[in-house]
């Protein structure tokens, strides 16, 4: 698990929840065995009528969950009836995006983030009962953040670089009068975790690389900073949550492993003992408000899973009727006596579902839309292949339904975001398009990739374009092998870090590729790792360890930037980038198409004035991935027909 944030991924994956039976796990058969059938074929338009959901915040009477929905087409706040019933929109933004963070815990008013444009200065605001609102994070080029609520009840703790750009302060906020008080000067360009209920501890990270991290356990009034995992070598630590009572501090190490387990801290007598392990990385531990339930997040293979475990005895808690597939998202009520989560196989868009605990799940959403049948969806499924060096890689493969040894369908292999990231099985509206319109998408996670132990996950430092982009090129022999991919209709495409590995397959292995399409990726290292944001400024050594100093490493980032190479682009090239981007400048975009542009290729551009790192806004996915199917047809099928 990575320290800081991700370069190039705007946004996180949530922390997995509960997951019921699950889907089939292990390697996939290549042979051609699927039923094949001729689904019938959407707009990608008809995708977004689709409603996603993310969130889940009880409020006080626990009658409704507070949940972000774009079902408008930008992301607002929205209050679902626990006994089901429309959703309740509470914001009716119609500019930028709103993130709905947590009902406050005695009345209906509401917490939620957002900023301009997609710029990630994000502001927190209140959301009071008469609609009206109040930015309790004022001012101008700052970024604040909800950290959560004291034991109390009576504040709620956020995180903000008002005072220094580089590094984020901690505030404590009255619920009733706003008033606040400043918990914690971060002075020491700690990265900030966890806050005791008592307010009498905070959790803090310092990161020396993105694969070794120390734990510091502030007290808060006397200002004492004690290192918890002092250590030699490479070891993650991460905290996740202090116990109700503020006497532990449960976080996350891979001492002495190749995955992240569980381990408690006792405050007292500094004993460290590991209570929950796994054959893979454990993602979170969080506990329910009333003490009784621990909430396990698994990072199984690709699929989130997690675990209810009971909070004392760390045994698995027995839940009944809940559905088939992976579970994300698990909110459990103040009193401990109901929780709701998120479910979905992969196929369909997550719904919201609410259960008491001795009861069976509800659902209470309907995010697939009706005009659109379930069985023309694919399901992914988990695949590994041997790379050039004999690496095992593991990637999720979609095989469209109407792909077979006598139709065989062109190939997309997509590139996760990051660089650490990880594609997982779950809804994903581009690859379910894609799939739809006939193209065997491969979502690979090359070496570098988190969620597969930590030898893995360090196998691209400092190798970045030359190891990972080996193995986006060896997934081709896989996607062959399957029979029922055409091995000379295969392209690459990827977002934000997977946009710099599509530009660095384009120029620094030419002919690996029909065509390449990439969101808002990196053409110069050197330019970008120059201008990271300034409130990475607590991660900026650990970020330069795992890919490089632009003043130090100079001649290596030149070599791996695809805009020094790009005379050798030679296949079509199609770019989209957000005007309003702050890690991947939108001069990135622009240099690297007017060069391949100097080539002769065919070269489509696309820039969204109001979209920063990714997209947030229906109308603006609805578009530029329109046009990127187009742009695929036209260049693997030889037909181009607007979606």
């Amino acid at each position: 698990m990575r320290h800081g944030p991700q370069l190039l991924s705007r946004v996180a994956v949530p922390l997995a929840a509960i997951v019921g039976p699950a889907l089939a796990s292990g390697q996939q058969t290549h042979s051609d065995t699927a039923k094949v059938f001729t689904p019938a074929t959407y707009a990608v338009a008809d995708f977004y009528r689709n409603t996603s959901y993310f969130g889940a915040s009880w409020s006080a009477d626990r009658s409704r969950l507070l949940v972000s929905s774009n079902q408008t087409g930008i992301w607002n706040a929205y209050a679902i009836p626990v006994s089901g019933g429309a959703a309740q929109p509470l914001t009716r933004s119609t500019t930028d995006a709103v993130f709905a963070q947590s009902y406050f815990p005695h009345d209906d008013r509401i917490l939620f983030t957002s900023d301009r444009g997609g710029n990630e200065l994000t502001h927190v605001y209140v959301r009071n009962v008469d609609g009206t609102t109040r930015d309790v994070t004022p001012g101008e080029k700052l970024k604040a953040s909800v950290l959560g609520w004291a034991g109390d009840d009576r504040s709620f703790f956020v995180s903000t670089n008002e005072r220094d750009p580089k590094y984020f302060d901690v505030y404590d906020i009255t619920a009733d009068s706003f008033r606040r008080t400043l918990l914690f000067r971060n002075d020491s360009g700690f990265t900030i975790g966890p806050i005791s209920r008592d307010r009498r501890y905070l959790a803090a990270v310092k990161s020396r690389t993105t694969s070794d991290a120390d734990i510091y356990l502030v007290e808060l009034k006397t200002g004492s900073v004690k290192n918890l995992t002092a250590h030699t070598g490479n070891v993650n630590n991460t905290p996740t949550a202090f116990s109700p009572d503020g006497t532990a501090l449960l976080f996350l190490s891979d001492a002495g492993s190749e995955f992240a387990s569980v381990r408690r801290y006792d405050i007292a007598s500094g004993r460290t003992a590991t209570v929950y392990q796994q054959s893979w990385d454990v993602l979170g531990a969080t506990y329910s408000k009333g003490g009784r339930y621990l909430v396990i997040g698994v990072n199984a293979d690709s699929r989130a899973a997690a675990r209810i475990l009971d909070a004392r005895t760390f045994a698995p808690v027995a839940l009944k009727g809940m559905p088939d597939g992976l579970v994300r998202g698990v909110s459990i009520s103040p009193n401990d006596s109901a929780f709701a989560f998120y479910a979905s196989d992969g196929s369909v868009p997550n719904d919201l579902f609410v259960s008491s605990f001795a009861g069976t799940p509800r659902r209470l959403t309907d995010a697939l839309d009706a005009r659109i049948a379930r069985r023309d969806l694919v399901v992914p499924s988990v695949v590994r292949f041997s790379s050039y060096d004999g690496v095992s890689v593991p990637g999720v493969l979609y095989r469209p339904h109407q792909a077979s040894a006598a139709a065989k369908a062109p190939a997309v292999v997509l590139v996760h975001g990051g660089p650490g990231g990880q594609s997982q099985v779950g809804y994903d509206a581009l690859e379910q398009a894609l799939a739809n319109h006939g193209y065997v998408v491969f979502a690979i996670n090359n070496r570098g990739s988190s969620g597969y132990g930590k030898t893995f996950f360090a196998m691209d430092d400092l190798k970045h374009g030359e190891a990972d982009l080996g193995d986006v090129v060896a997934s081709k022999r896989m996607l062959i092998e399957t029979g029922y991919v055409d091995s000379a209709r295969i392209a690459i495409l990827g977002g934000s870090y997977g946009g710099y590995m599509t530009l660095a397959a384009l120029t620094l292995q030419p002919d690996a590729f029909k065509a390449g399409v990439d969101l808002f990726g990196i053409s110069n290292w050197q330019r970008t790792l120059s201008s990271i944001p300034p409130w990475w400024g607590a991660f900026r050594d650990a970020l330069y360890a795992e890919l490089g100093d632009p003043k130090t490493d100079s001649v290596r980032l030149r070599r791996i930037s695809p805009l020094f190479h790009a005379e050798r682009i030679k296949v079509p090239l199609m770019v989209l980038q957000g005007a309003n981007d702050p890690r991947v400048l939108q001069v990135e975009s622009d240099e690297i198409v007017a060069a391949a542009r100097r080539n002769g290729v065919p070269v489509e551009y696309v820039v969204f004035p109001d979209e920063g790192h990714g997209f947030v806004k229906k109308e603006n996915e609805i578009a530029g991935y329109s046009k990127v199917i187009v742009f695929l047809d036209k260049y693997l099928k030889g037909t181009a027909v607007m979606q």
